[in-house]
């Protein structure tokens, strides 16, 4: 660690911080057979949703599903049902920022749901139930990566007292500061 002329130096330091992140919306078409052909759809559910995240390559992977419930009528409107069906998904996020300073090997994957999957249409389609889903996700990757900092001399202690004075604003905070207290 070679220091300059007024003390100061760069040390590389290696932290666990979030070194991917990423969201996707998706929009699906789901078609039920019930077992009786239906007039009109009363109702749509999107029920017990669950979910697990993990790591594929530069991307993070949800594995999900969740039950979908259509009440109709049927017999010329004259009775009525629900048909029931758990359907499966997989959503692949492509994470638009990668940190490239990362050390691969041991990150660790968040993933939420932005957007409970919900249905936004129902609708019979040629003796069918057609339910269209809608859901968001949101991943995090979080891993150890090195970031680069700044070490002045003396104690933390008496750059934060000269920084944290009761009143100041740090709002007006600026490099000259920083650069009088290491003069």
């Amino acid at each position: 660690m070679a220091l300059n002329e007024k003390g100061v130096s760069v040390r590389e330091i290696i932290t666990k911080a979030v070194i991917g992140k990423g969201n996707k919306f998706s929009q699906e078409t789901h078609v039920m057979i019930p077992p009786n052909t239906p007039n009109s759809i009363l109702g749509c559910w999107v029920i017990n949703h669950a979910y697990t995240a993990a790591k594929v390559g530069d991307a993070v992977e949800i594995t999900g599903s969740y039950d979908i419930n259509v009440w109709y009528s049927y017999a010329n409107n004259s009775k009525t049902d629900v048909a029931k069906e758990n359907l499966s998904y997989v959503e692949r996020i492509p994470l638009s920022y990668l940190d490239g300073n990362h050390f691969g090997g041991d990150e660790e994957v968040k993933a939420t749901v932005t957007q409970q999957p919900s249905a936004v249409e129902a609708k019979v389609v040629e003796g069918k139930c057609s339910v269209t889903v809608e859901k968001e996700f949101f991943a995090e990757m979080i891993g150890e990566t090195k970031v680069c900092v700044l070490v002045a001399p003396g104690s933390c202690g008496e750059l934060d007292e000269k920084l944290f004075e009761e009143g100041a604003d740090l709002g007006d905070l600026e490099d000259e500061v920083l650069i009088d207290e290491l003069d």
